[in-house]
């Protein structure tokens, strides 16, 4: 068993969500307590899961999420996991963890430096800041405290599936999202691929970046 203090569900409303697109879904918004980092991290809990419900760890992205920034691909990402996952029903979870874990200042100054030449990950670094601080011990506890311990993980990050794992729960299968290219993320969304291995089509990104 997993070496951490089991979370418990704090408490439990229904949220109907609509979005930009006129896509719409009822959704049951979860709080926890006894999360290990202390974070304000929330389940939506979609449509009827099932045994191996469909699970999306979606990382907060203020300027992708709220503001529609162009130079990631957050926002098209969460607007697709939350339809994908009330289709078979499921759970996204919303974590407290913007820029990779870095916070929103941080993630803004890496924008300047990436302004300046530098990929995602090398100005994380040049800030003296991890490449991706992540670590998902939380939300191996949300889904525990929500009786799910089998599932398919919606994502195109190894490492999600790889931690979850670690941390105990059971990922049958890694359900890459769809790709989201603009003219300002291509050189984002490449840089993933090279350094942490995502599931995206590096010749189309290389010869859009290329273009």
């Amino acid at each position: 068993m997993p070496d951490f203090p089991a979370a418990t569900p704090r408490a439990r409303v229904r949220v109907p969500l609509r979005f930009h697109d006129g896509y719409s879904v009822d959704a049951e918004l979860v709080t926890f307590h006894g999360l290990t980092d202390g974070q304000e991290h929330v389940a939506v809990v979609l449509g009827d899961p099932g045994p191996v419900p469909l699970v999306r760890l979606h990382s907060e992205c203020l300027t992708g999420d709220v503001f529609g920034s162009a130079r990631c691909d957050c926002g098209p990402q969460l607007r697709e996991a939350v339809e994908r996952i009330a289709a078979r029903g499921g759970v996204l979870l919303y974590l407290r963890q913007e820029g990779r874990g870095i916070g929103l200042y941080n993630k803004l100054d890496a924008y300047a430096l990436q302004d300046q030449g530098l990929d995602t990950y090398e100005a994380n670094t040049a800030l003296g800041l991890p490449e991706d601080a992540r670590d998902y011990t939380s939300a191996a506890q949300m889904l525990q405290a929500l009786s799910v311990t089998d599932l398919d993980l919606l994502s195109n990050n190894p490492d999600k599936a790889d931690q979850l794992r670690t941390l105990g729960l059971t990922v049958r299968d890694r359900i890459p999202t769809g790709v989201f290219t603009t003219a300002h993320n291509v050189r984002y969304l490449r840089a993933k691929v090279l350094q942490t291995q995502h599931t995206l089509p590096l010749g189309r990104l290389t010869e859009l970046n290329a273009g």
